[in-house]
């Protein structure tokens, strides 16, 4: 019998562009794999240049869409300027904005922070998503179902000493993408993801020993086991598609429903 409901259809993204930060691998990837088998025009902005064209080029083979690579340094306004210039002259416009990049390493001695480190990962993690998110700005008030959506960290909202200088940068985040979703209200939908444990090589790049990785390979959380890229492409999905169209100003859990509480102890 022919059917005439397709569940589905507010999640495809046919006539959306996009452009994703820091999408060359990891979470980033997933998320830019996702959105183009979607439907969604996009493009991966990353420091490694080399690593977006050919992420990129993977990701048109798999998904039959259009996925393109270039590179972006998110911390310089003339990257950032390019990498808009370029995703307008291929695709003809942005509707959809990720702010994914950010990278934060574990502290060897937190006591001992350097102004220097807390100014770099706040340039890194959270003065770019500012700067990329401007930028794009008179591009998305053209676009219908516009959304910014950033990639933020659990980090932000727990205590979380041995990387401090990150989740504070992904804490001051949240507060100002919620404060632009009120500023850019009926406007452009923005949202943030504040993400878990998802098993990456990032984690070995951040000095993360080989003990405590195993560790968390098997958290002691809600679900019982640590993110997969994809878990987050898919959260990253609804929010920027039509299905999240009444979804804005949030901040929105993607972690494996944290830690178990148990009021008597193990």
């Amino acid at each position: 019998m022919p059917t005439t409901f397709d569940a589905f259809s507010n999640f495809r993204m046919a006539g959306h562009t996009a452009i994703v930060t820091g999408g060359a691998q990891n979470i980033g990837a997933g998320i830019a794999r996702t959105l183009c088998g979607a439907g969604a025009k996009v493009m991966i902005a990353d420091l490694d240049g080399d690593k977006a064209a050919a992420t990129a080029a993977a990701i048109s083979v798999e998904t039959g869409g259009d996925c393109r690579g270039m590179a972006c340094n998110v911390t310089r306004a003339d990257d950032i300027d390019a990498v808009v210039r370029e995703t307008v002259a291929a695709f003809g416009g942005i509707s959809t904005l990720v702010n994914n990049v950010g990278w934060g390493g574990r502290h060897e001695d937190p006591t001992a922070i350097t102004d220097e480190d807390f100014i770099a990962s706040y340039k890194l993690n959270t003065l770019s998503a500012y700067r990329m998110s401007m930028a794009c700005l008179p591009h998305l008030l053209k676009a219908e179902n516009a959304t910014i959506t950033n990639s933020g960290s659990f980090s932000s909202a727990t205590p979380a000493y041995d990387i401090l200088a990150y989740g504070t940068a992904k804490a001051a985040l949240n507060q100002m993408m919620v404060s632009i979703a009120h500023l850019l209200a009926r406007k452009v939908r923005v949202n943030s993801v504040l993400i878990g444990t998802v098993m990456t090589p990032g984690y070995a790049d951040a000095g993360i020993d080989p003990a405590m990785q195993e560790k968390l390979r098997n958290p002691d959380n809600l679900t019982g086991r640590p993110g997969r890229p994809e878990d987050v492409a898919n959260a990253m999905l609804w929010l920027c598609s039509p299905a999240g169209s009444w979804v804005s100003g949030q901040i929105i859990n993607v972690h494996g429903g944290g830690g178990v509480v148990r009021l008597f102890g193990h």
